[in-house]
């Protein structure tokens, strides 16, 4: 939104100054990876700091308006690598701490009380960063820390993962014992307020959790052991679902998230006397979020003064997030809470209150204290306690708002989404006539979604006079099991559609200029960046961040989290070959810049080194950037930095016809400039 002052300068799109440097968008990049309340209600959230490379804290709520206070120490940092992507990485119980230390990935504890206290390992030293920890929950009863784990001690591409008990009585470090094994992947083990009863999600090769997962429900006995095993849901043949987010209430009712007849993500409840699943609240919305990291939190029990057990949970509807309240006695009744987040993630609960973790338009990935008032009906404060970047309030002028967008695709009566950002500046303005270029980006995952809410490296492009897009092609999540069924076995076809029918329906519009279109995309979005690259001809230059380039490679290579995805989304070896652009290097003709980073396990260096030498032969202007010390998605500031720059000077002049505003050093593009 511009200042009611009207424009000043004259410039063309794209050459407009702007205080949202890219150093400003590399600080901001502070992300979130959780949050848990202590035993005193205080607050605790894990951030990462692109300053300090990536390094994730634990940090204390500030006490009576003090400053914030690091937990963690430190030589210690907290991320698990379990299925590469973690998450769950730590645990709050009362006074006590359990956290995944990322070096040596070992489990430790810390206490609050005393955080002099160096933390003490519980977990055994293999010698390396071999065996992994994530989700994990404390078990009072049998005095244990119940976790899932990640074994790469004999393989690295297919290790075996297990719901361990790590014993906490003993001054000496043991081995985890097994709890639950046998299927090929775990998560949310989550124990009843006895200790009698534990709850996990489980699912198997080729599926992935949001395909086809089980619940199951294991009775523990007096030794600590599971004597008795019951399958909640996912095991019926007839019913195509995927449970995910089990938890029990303080009554010992059993509630979790599952998308079964409706298609969408609604809350269920397990009536244990009959094994029998009933639904909480039928909505055509999401209530969950597809399963890429440990540790989700969609939901949580909240007691009203009346003593009646609440849920407060939050849900996605038409590219928006709600944040409400069900009353399960009061015939399921479902009540909305007005907040200004439009984008939400995990919900923690507090005294009298909830932590919510969200974002809008205009505000950035934070932390607010949702206050209640006694019915538990209705949000009577509302503060911002975190947030992932203070500094983008100062730009406020230059935020360019998101338009949801629906657009018709290549098949007739399916519609797609997208979020459409037009330039902004409030001094400038573009010559009468001018359409300005545009930067569309396509979202990583596939299974993915992305969110309308402040991200100043969006506003980096829009501030400058880019228009901006950023698309939910059909595939991505928020949308229901339909939508995203689009992209079964069509991965590389549906996406690449979707993304070149939004820029002609932009162009169409008169709101984009057709000569300067550009895409973008990391990871699966890297993949859709290449492909419309190679197979179509909307798109005059692409930048891709380690984007997969060779399907067949990404089978034989990826982690084990992935390994069958693509049989899902492609097929066979002929489709593979077919839709990877690494074999159609003849069919690339406009310009591409290629950023990797080298310890990337998910998509390895050697792809976007394969499109960058193939291209070079063929004499297409191309660059590659690589990264020491980044893996699948850059966490230093500096490559943060450097990353946008180097788009958008690759841009400008390859295909922008402006001079770049900021005092940018392009690197070397092959077949462009002189040697």
């Amino acid at each position: 939104m511009a200042t009611s002052s009207s424009p000043t300068l004259t410039a063309p799109y794209g050459s407009w100054k702007s205080p949202i440097t890219a150093d400003a968008v590399s600080g901001a990049s502070k992300r979130l990876g959780g949050t848990a309340v202590d035993g005193r209600g205080r607050l605790i959230w894990l951030e990462s700091r692109p300053t300090e490379s990536g390094r994730a804290v634990l940090v204390l709520e500030p006490e009576n308006g003090g400053e914030p206070v690091d937990i963690t120490p430190k030589e210690f940092g907290v991320r698990t690598l379990a299925q590469e992507y973690g998450g769950g990485a730590f645990t709050v119980s009362g006074d006590i701490v359990f956290f995944a230390n990322y070096k040596d990935q070992r489990l430790y504890k810390q206490s609050l009380s005393s955080l002099d206290v160096p933390p003490v390992p519980l977990t055994p030293d293999y010698g390396g960063p071999v065996v992994s920890y994530a989700d994990g929950i404390f078990d009072p009863r049998f005095n244990r820390y119940v976790s899932v784990r990640e074994d790469r001690r004999e393989s690295s591409l297919n290790p075996p993962t297990t719901i361990v008990s790590i014993a906490l009585g003993s001054n000496d470090v043991q081995e985890p014992e097994i709890l639950v094994g046998g299927s090929d992947f775990y998560a949310f083990p989550r124990l009843d307020s006895k200790g009698e009863r534990i709850a996990w999600i489980q699912w198997s090769h080729p599926n992935m959790p949001w395909d086809k997962s089980e619940l199951w429900v294991g009775y523990i006995s007096e030794n600590g052991e599971i004597y008795k095993r019951v399958c909640v849901a996912g095991s019926d043949p007839s019913l195509v679902e995927s449970p995910t987010e089990p938890k029990w209430s303080p009554d010992g009712d059993l509630f979790f998230i599952t998308d079964r007849k409706n298609g969408f993500w609604n809350i269920h409840k397990w009536i244990d006397s009959e094994n029998k699943v009933s639904p909480i609240y039928t909505l055509d919305a999401e209530f969950a979020r597809p399963l890429w990291i440990f540790g989700m939190n969609s939901y949580e029990f909240v007691q009203s003064h009346k003593q009646r057990n609440l849920i407060a949970c939050s849900y996605r509807q038409q590219g928006k997030s709600y944040l409400g309240i069900i009353d399960g006695v009061q015939g399921s009744k479902l009540t909305v809470l007005d907040i200004p987040f439009t984008d939400i993630d995990n919900i923690t609960s507090g005294n009298d209150c909830l932590y919510v973790e969200g974002a809008s338009a205009v505000q950035p990935s934070s932390v607010a204290k949702v206050t209640l008032d006694v019915d538990k009906s209705k949000a009577v404060g509302f503060n911002i306690i975190w947030s992932s970047s203070l500094d983008s309030l100062k730009y406020a002028s230059y935020i360019s708002q998101p338009e949801l967008i629906e657009f018709p695709t290549e098949v007739p009566g399916q519609n797609a989404y997208a979020y459409f950002y037009p330039p902004s500046n409030p001094i400038y303005r573009a010559s009468q006539g001018e359409r300005p270029p545009l930067l569309l980006k396509s979202h990583g995952g596939p299974t993915a979604e992305t969110h309308g809410s402040l991200n100043l490296s969006i506003q980096y492009w829009t501030s400058r006079g880019w228009a901006f897009a950023d698309v939910n092609y059909g595939g991505s999540t928020g949308y229901g099991r339909e939508y995203r069924d689009r992209l079964l076995g069509r991965w590389g076809i549906v996406d690449v559609n979707d993304c070149c029918s939004c820029a002609k329906y932009l162009v169409d519009s008169g709101k984009v200029d057709e000569e300067r279109l550009c895409i973008t995309g990391g990871s699966a979005g890297g993949y859709t960046t290449l492909a419309a690259l190679a197979f179509r001809e909307t798109f005059k230059a692409g930048a891709s961040l380690y984007g997969v380039a060779d399907l067949k490679l990404l089978v034989a290579e990826t982690h084990k989290f992935e390994s069958h995805y693509i049989d899902n989304l492609v097929g066979g070896e002929k489709a593979c070959f077919e839709r990877s652009p690494i074999n159609h290097v003849d069919k690339f003709s406009c310009p591409i810049i290629l950023f990797q980073g080298l310890e990337d396990k998910v998509v390895p260096p050697d792809q976007a080194r394969k499109i960058y030498q193939a291209l070079k032969e063929k004499g297409v202007p191309v660059a590659l950037v690589e990264y020491e010390g980044e893996q699948h998605g850059f966490r230093k500031a500096e490559n943060i930095k450097f990353t946008l720059e180097q788009q958008m000077i690759f841009f400008a002049r390859l295909i922008g016809n402006f001079n770049v505003a900021d005092d940018i050093t392009p690197i070397k593009i092959d077949n462009f400039d002189a040697e």
